[in-house]
C-alpha cells in the first residue's frame, strides 16, 4: 500500500543511503525528506540529496525545513503536516524514520535555542514531540514508527573509546542541562551525552510499543529501533579523536573487504538498505522490538524497566510542552 514515509535528517550520510534505496525500491510512495538548511547552494549534504532526487523524476518528493534544535518549530512543522494528511493533500504516514543525530565531542556542550542541550534535543526530544504529534495522521493498520539506536546505547557495554557509558540520571534534569564538563573528560562527557541520547530512544521505542498496543485505535502501529552500525564513511566521523579518525578512513578504505569480516560495521549504503527494509519493507510488517542492522537483538537491559520508562516519558512530557489533545494516543499525558 502507498504512503508518505517521512525522515528527518535527510541529508545526513546514513539518510544519504537509505534515500538512495528507497527511491529505487519504493517509487510509489511519497517520500518527505527534512532537512535543516534545503538550499543545495549553501548546503553541500543537500546538494548531494537533490542529485539524488534527480535521478528518479517519477517519485513524489518533498525536501522541506525542520530544525530539531526548535520545539516550536517542530510542533508547528507536525501541525501543518497532519493538515496535509487530513486534506489528503498527501497520503497517511506509513513510516516515521527518526534519523537526525547529532553529537558534541572535542569541542565541549552544545545547546540548541530552546537552551536544551542538542545532542539530546536533537536526537530525542523533539522526535518524541514529532512522534506523538504526528501519530493520528499514520496508517492505523500499519504504520511504522524507527527509532535510531546505536552501540553505544548500552550502559552494560563499556566502549574503548570513552570512559563512560550511556546512563539514564536518577536527577533526569541533567539529561536537558548537565553540568559542567570535568577537565580532561569533554571528549568522554560528550559521548556519553550522544549514547544516552541514543539510549533515550530504544526506551521509548519500548515504552511507546506498550503504549500503542493498549490504544484500540492504534494497536497496528509498530515501533522499532535500530542499530545501524558503525558507518566509517559518516561524516560525523570528522568529531572523533584524531587517532580514531585515522583508524576509520583506513577501515572505510577497507570496507569491501571488512564488511563480511567486522559485522559491527557497514557502508552508508548498507546501512541505508537495512533501515529502507525496516521502514517499508514487508517482511517487516508488524514487527516490534531492537534491532541491529536486520537481525533481531536485545537492547539495553534498562530499556525493559518499567519505572524508568514512565520517568523518562513523564519528562519528556514536561519539556516538550504536550498537552492532551496534541496527540491520538490514549493515556498518554502523565
Amino acid at each position: 500500500m502507498t504512503g508518505t514515509v517521512l525522515i528527518t535528517g535527510a541529508n545526513g550520510t546514513l539518510a544519504l543511503g537509505f534515500v538512495e534505496a528507497f527511491l529505487a525500491q519504493y517509487p510509489q510512495h511519497t517520500l518527505i525528506a527534512t532537512v535543516r538548511n534545503t538550499s543545495p547552494e549553501k548546503d553541500p549534504n543537500t546538494a548531494k540529496l537533490m542529485q539524488l532526487i534527480a535521478k528518479h523524476p517519477e517519485v513524489a518528493v518533498h525536501v522541506e525545513a525542520l530544525d530539531l534544535g526548535n520545539l516550536a518549530g517542530v510542533r508547528s512543522y507536525a501541525d501543518e503536516l497532519a493538515t496535509r494528511v487530513s486534506s489528503e493533500e498527501l497520503p497517511r504516514i506509513s513510516s516515521i524514520v527518526c534519523n537526525a543525530a547529532t553529537w558534541s565531542l572535542g569541542n565541549g556542550q552544545r545547546f540548541t535555542s530552546d537552551g536544551y542541550e542538542a545532542s539530546f534535543q536533537v536526537n530525542h526530544l523533539s522526535h518524541y514531540l514529532l512522534v506523538l504529534k504526528l501519530l493520528g495522521s499514520m496508517n492505523m493498520t500499519s504504520g511504522r514508527i524507527v527509532m535510531l539506536g546505536s552501540i553505544v546505547h548500552y550502559p552494560e557495554k563499556r566502549s574503548p573509546l570513552s570512559s563512560l557509558a550511556a546512563h539514564i540520571p536518577d536527577n533526569m534534569e541533567e539529561l536537558l542541562k548537565p553540568g559542567p564538563d570535568p577537565a580532561g573528560l569533554v571528549h568522554d562527557r560528550g559521548w556519553q551525552r550522544y549514547g544516552s541520547s541514543k539510549l533515550a530512544n530504544v526506551i521509548f521505542a519500548e515504552d511507546l510499543n506498550s503504549r500503542l498496543q493498549q490504544d484500540p485505535e492504534l494497536s497496528n502501529i509498530t515501533v522499532t529501533a535500530v542499530d545501524p552500525g558503525g558507518i566509517p564513511d559518516s561524516r560525523g566521523q570528522v568529531q572523533q579523536k584524531r587517532a580514531v579518525r585515522i583508524v576509520m578512513a583506513t577501515m572505510n578504505v577497507l570496507m569491501p573487504v571488512l564488511r563480511y569480516v567486522i559485522t559491527t560495521l557497514r557502508t552508508s549504503k548498507d546501512s541505508g538498505r537495512d533501515l529502507v527494509s525496516l521502514s517499508v519493507g514487508p517482511e517487516f510488517q508488524a514487527k516490534r522490538g531492537y534491532y541491529d542492522g536486520v537481525k533481531k537483538a536485545e537492547g539495553a537491559q534498562v530499556s525493559q524497566d518499567k519505572q524508568v520508562q514512565r520517568r523518562l516519558w513523564e519528562a519528556c512530557w514536561k519539556w516538550a510542552g504536550l498537552s492532551p489533545e496534541e496527540t491520538a494516543l490514549q493515556n498518554a499525558a502523565p
